[in-house]
């Protein structure tokens, strides 16, 4: 009798122990469970926006697509458009001399401190090759228009640049949006633009240079443009 109370003893004991484990074993996949979504509400999911640069005709508000003449040379208050997505606006400048003569804007290294690296910039388009485009989010802490906005060539203060009051970044539209005066490390990202002379037309076809600011990826984080075909201007 006493023998068998010990084995019954015994199995109860097994059996407890392997309940007591079973239970850890449960505890711990609920708490992986609630750590992946607590995770999962950290990161923001990937945009399901584009896979590659959409090519777009740049509009005004009524849909007419933008002529060379609509662009007025160094104007304080140049269009802004969307691109690549949805809420990235961009500086659409026509760049010229103090004089507000056209000036042909070439492609030139640009160097990023940021990452050590260096990319050609696009070059300007149009008629005069003085169209040019960028990101207009400062590369900083991501700061837009009005806290980010071009000075004119005339301008006393910062001419011929685009500066941010956020934190002072200043950049060079004319040499690539490359870095004049920091906190930023990395230049404007350029927008890359195409011209149609038969309709004196212009598109935007890509972005070269550092990553967007607040993006691991340009086409990521964000929403596709309402249409698949323009994106529209507006004043900054």
């Amino acid at each position: 009798m006493a023998q068998d109370n010990k084995e019954t003893e015994e199995s109860d004991k097994s059996r407890r122990t392997f309940l007591k484990a079973m239970g850890i074993v449960g505890i711990g996949v609920l708490a992986i469970g609630s750590l992946r979504g607590v995770i999962q509400n950290i990161i923001p999911p990937l945009s399901n926006a584009v896979s590659s640069f959409p090519t777009l005709t740049i509009v005004s508000t009524s849909g007419k697509p933008i002529n060379t003449t609509d662009i007025q040379v160094n104007n304080p208050t140049p269009f802004l458009f969307d691109y690549p997505l949805q809420n990235e606006p961009n500086f659409l400048l026509r760049l010229g001399d103090i004089n507000n003569k056209d000036m042909a804007i070439k492609s030139v290294k640009v160097n990023d401190p940021g990452d050590g690296n260096s990319f050609v910039s696009a070059p300007g388009v149009g008629p005069y090759n003085s169209v040019i485009a960028s990101s207009a989010i400062c590369q900083h802490l991501g700061c837009v228009p009005p806290k980010i906005e071009f000075y004119p060539p005339s301008s006393s203060s910062f001419p011929g640049k685009i500066h941010c009051s956020c934190h002072g970044s200043t950049y060079d539209p004319y040499t690539g949006f490359s870095i004049v005066t920091g906190p930023t490390q990395h230049p404007l990202p350029n927008t890359q633009l195409s011209y149609d002379s038969s309709s004196d037309t212009y598109k935007v076809m890509g972005m070269v240079g550092p990553t967007i600011y607040g993006h691991i990826n340009d086409l990521s984080g964000g929403s596709a443009l309402p249409s698949t075909s323009t994106t529209q201007v507006s004043s900054s």
